[in-house]
């Protein structure tokens, strides 16, 4: 119900066009295009981000990335989240004080070792773990058939519904195995 809801407020902020057009930034392509059900836009690489949201209300992309400035990671918030505006000019953008505090937003616990709890304000199900991986760098990890996943990328396919209670048909999980090296591709209904 809260993921709908989150689903549904987003959508109504997101101020939207869909323009499914690559835009540049700095005369390069901001994105790449993959192959799914539904096209969307690539994030370019960047070694803070850990991993991104897309739906099917349009292109704009959420990043959610390592906050660690000077290289040292902020205890008190260790993750930052904002938008890519692929709809728009391709613009950062961060997120309204709405989409923050019920819908894209994290609750974040730290644990021991420096690992965090990481769970969405709107879906709080679903925990996440932020930890240092076998390459000594901080990754995301969820939890899927009691397979630890390396999280990459969450797509939400929403089909009708309303505004308040939107029709979620599935949200998709993309991620690495860490110890196999595989992608893993996991669904579930909310």
């Amino acid at each position: 119900m809260k993921l709908s809801i989150l689903i549904l407020l987003t959508t109504f902020y997101s101020f939207l066009t869909v323009n499914k057009t690559p835009n540049k930034v700095n005369n390069k392509l901001a994105f790449e295009v993959i192959t799914d059900d539904d096209k969307f836009p690539v994030p370019s690489e960047n070694i803070g981000r850990l991993f991104y949201v897309q739906r099917t209300s349009n292109i704009n992309t959420l990043i959610y990335e390592l906050n660690a400035p000077g290289g040292h990671i902020d205890e008190q918030n260790p993750m930052h989240v904002y938008w890519l505006r692929y709809a728009e000019k391709g613009q950062r953008e961060e997120l309204n004080y709405i989409q923050r505090k019920f819908a894209y937003g994290l609750i974040t616990k730290r644990l021991a070792n420096d690992q965090y709890d990481v769970r969405f304000v709107s879906y709080k199900k679903f925990p996440l773990l932020l930890m240092k991986a076998n390459d000594g760098k901080y990754h995301i990890f969820a939890t899927i058939e009691q397979k630890q996943m390396m999280l990459n990328r969450v797509f939400v396919k929403i089909e009708g519904g309303s505004f308040w209670l939107p029709n979620v048909v599935y949200v998709e999980l993309r991620g690495t195995d860490q110890t196999t090296g595989r992608e893993i591709i996991q669904r579930f209904k909310p």
